[in-house]
């Protein structure tokens, strides 16, 4: 079969064309590390390695919801403990006044320090975080979590305003956290508190009196109430902490097997690369040697 000049000249063309396309592949895989630079280089493992990206995607952002979650928890701890101390010596107060020996001028004398705890343990409650929401009024972030009718009478001042709804967040795949806690049991003990003070701050007051007694023993009870509500907050607050801590650590772990795990799918084996390149240029040689000399026949050159 006899083939045109033209028609020669074309299919060599291609054909070197074609091998200095693979010739250069080979060296920018070399040059860059890379085994796939193109989805055709292997269809399969650029598949893979497409979902392994997604995943540690989804991993990072599971990491990031478990930092700030964490320090959310945190704020949530230290205003809990805060107010555990406040507690604390309201309970000593309550014990202190409800002895008999004490003078209507030493009763008078506690209801000041228990005014200045009764107001810490409001402003705890209504703490905010750094963006000005606040802490303990469940999903209802940007309502105070206890309102204070000042026009109100003793004992009915202090209301609970948010909710009990939980804030969740994704820490895992179909794993979710609590990111808040409420008090609603605040405004109870807050208004026991505004009445015991409303007592002791009364002119002549006697603890011996049965209608003071039956004050202050409320509010010495509804302390010990909150206290032991509190205290299990806090005890879940460390719970969460350590479930928290420990979400972060398998995270951690599972994306660096990934990482290896990519780096083995996409690295290239450069022994193998070398091989390939050499084999490319020895063929690439051949080729254009012998479109060279098939290139310089004629029939005059065989006269």
């Amino acid at each position: 079969m006899r083939i045109a000049t033209s028609q020669y000249h074309m299919t060599m063309s291609q054909t070197l064309a074609a091998a200095q396309a693979r010739l250069e592949h080979v060296m920018q895989q070399m040059s860059t590390g890379q085994r796939l630079l193109l989805p055709s280089d292997d269809p399969v493992t650029t598949v893979r390695l497409s979902r392994m990206e997604r995943e540690q995607a989804a991993l990072a952002q599971y990491r990031d919801n478990v930092g700030a979650l964490s320090v959310r928890l945190t704020q949530n701890e230290t205003a809990l403990d805060s107010t555990l101390k406040d507690m604390l010596q309201v309970r000593d107060l309550m014990v202190w006044a409800s002895d008999g020996a004490n003078t209507a001028d030493d009763l008078n004398a506690m209801a000041g320090a228990l005014v200045s705890l009764r107001d810490s343990l409001y402003y705890t409650a209504n703490s905010r975080d750094q963006e000005g929401r606040y802490l303990f009024s469940g999903t209802l972030s940007t309502t105070a979590t206890i309102a204070l009718d000042s026009t109100a009478a003793a004992g009915s001042r202090y209301s609970f305003s948010g909710n009990e709804a939980k804030q969740q967040v994704v820490v895992g795949n179909n794993i979710t956290q609590s990111a808040n806690v409420s008090l609603p049991e605040m405004a109870a003990l807050l208004n026991r508190l505004d009445l015991a003070v409303a007592q002791l701050q009364t002119a002549g007051v006697n603890n011996n009196d049965p209608a003071v007694r039956a004050v202050l023993k409320d509010a010495l009870d509804g302390t010990d109430e909150a206290m032991a509500s509190v205290s299990a907050k806090v005890a879940g607050l460390g719970g969460a902490q350590n479930i928290l801590s420990t979400l972060d650590e398998t995270h951690g772990n599972v994306g660096l097997a990934a990482d290896q795990a990519r780096i083995t799918l996409s690295q290239l084996d450069y022994g193998e690369a070398a091989i390939r390149l050499t084999g490319y240029q020895t063929a690439l040689q051949a080729t254009q040697k012998a479109y060279v000399r098939v290139a310089g026949l004629s029939l005059f050159s065989q006269l």
